[in-house]
């Protein structure tokens, strides 16, 4: 069997028994202890080591601002299109998926096709294209899930002083996640890596790290709540994320000379495809633990749904891009398929919308109520 297909499974395999464990670990104090091991040590630790293995160059520039281009041209149009898919603007479910939306996980679902069908050189771009996407998920989508925290919080409690608002800022700083990435950068500012470091250190570090796929995977399967008109809105929405990943693609493709390499072209066209990535439900996680009481900022329970069927959608996807490349990698083929789906998906959107307004103005004629039978009476 194919190596990527292979992991692919595996992935699938750790989901279903972790869903299959929920029978078994049923109170809410033993799931709240396995995401606090994810979050105060797997994670923390995979941060810290992803941060320290950054080897940038120069010459490569592009690679990370392809990333942040695409990451952010996903993020405005999830938030200002949600709207079409009766997803209330403003609501804890809006958030949520906005945040989900433009992140990436190529770790997961893309650089297992890409190093099967690719090259070495193709895993090596994908690699620093994954800078920028590290940069928007970790950095600048952790900046839009605070400020929607505080724009609740200061909204919901009109008396708000300055000292909660301290002790809330001491409790973030005093998070493992952040106080990774922290302590990452200034180590990379002063010229260290992961191999500068003493092995006492890089052994325990990356021990804690392979952690976190593996605990990921089960506790997705523990915590997903099937609901099946829920996944079908997520379905949908995993459509619309990809045509929209494609159009950037294929425009990407029209817009390189035509000599651009083999490797660059499978990178730019996969690498958008990536499924949703673990790391803004770790800042949804972090910001509802501050928040004791409703009104929550996030929808922690929709975000397993979107990550637990965005990672078997995308890994679909992937391998079928990896073998039928001839297709795939054609800007103008990327661009037509891009505009069918979306059509597809918003057009009977569009037409509810205009019947609706239709109705409203009058301009149609209204149903003419049933005549009534008084036969039997007049019997």
């Amino acid at each position: 069997m194919n190596p990527a297909l292979q992991k692919t499974i595996s992935v699938l395999v750790l989901i279903f028994l972790g869903y299959l464990l929920k029978y078994k670990i049923t109170s809410k104090e033993q799931m709240k202890g396995i995401k606090t091991m994810i979050l105060s040590i797997a994670l923390p630790a995979t941060i810290f080591m992803a941060l320290l293995k950054i080897e940038f160059e120069i010459s490569l520039f592009y690679l990370p601002i392809f990333a942040l281009v695409v990451n952010s041209l996903l993020y405005f149009m999830a938030k200002y299109s949600l709207a079409w898919f009766d997803i209330s603007p403003g609501s804890k479910a809006s958030r949520t998926i906005t945040l989900l939306f433009p992140s990436l996980a190529p770790g997961l679902s893309c650089f297992p096709f890409i190093m099967e069908y690719g090259s070495e050189d193709a895993l090596a771009l994908a690699a620093l294209a994954d800078v920028g996407n590290k940069v928007f998920v970790l950095v600048i989508l952790y900046m839009v899930a605070m400020h929607w925290h505080f724009k609740i919080q200061k909204t919901q409690t009109q008396n708000s002083s300055k000292s909660k608002l301290k002790q809330l800022l001491l409790s973030l700083v005093k998070e493992p996640v952040n106080l990774a990435i922290v302590v990452a950068l200034m180590l990379l500012y002063s010229g260290w890596n992961l191999e500068s470091l003493p092995t006492f250190l890089q052994e325990p570090v990356s021990r804690m790290s392979l952690l976190m796929t593996p605990m990921v995977l089960l506790f997705i399967g523990m915590a997903v709540k099937i609901d099946l008109q829920q996944f079908r809105t997520i379905g949908v929405l995993l459509l619309y994320r990809s045509a929209l990943a494609f159009l950037v693609s294929g425009l990407l493709l029209l817009v390189f000379p035509m000599e651009i390499s083999f490797a660059m072209m499978l990178v730019i066209v996969v690498f958008p495809q990536s499924a949703v990535s673990f790391w803004p439900f770790a800042h949804m996680s972090v910001i509802s633990e501050t928040e004791k009481e409703e009104p929550k900022t996030f929808d922690t329970d929709l975000a397993l749904n979107f990550l637990a069927l965005s990672l078997p959608f995308s890994t679909i996807l992937i391998l079928g891009i990896s073998v039928f490349p001839g297709f795939f990698l054609v800007g103008t083929h990327l661009i037509y398929l891009a505009i069918s789906l979306i059509s597809l998906i918003l057009l009977p959107k569009l037409f509810t919308f205009l019947k609706a307004r239709i109705r409203s103005l009058d301009l149609l004629p209204k149903e003419k109520a049933p005549k009534a039978d008084y036969s039997r009476e007049s019997a």
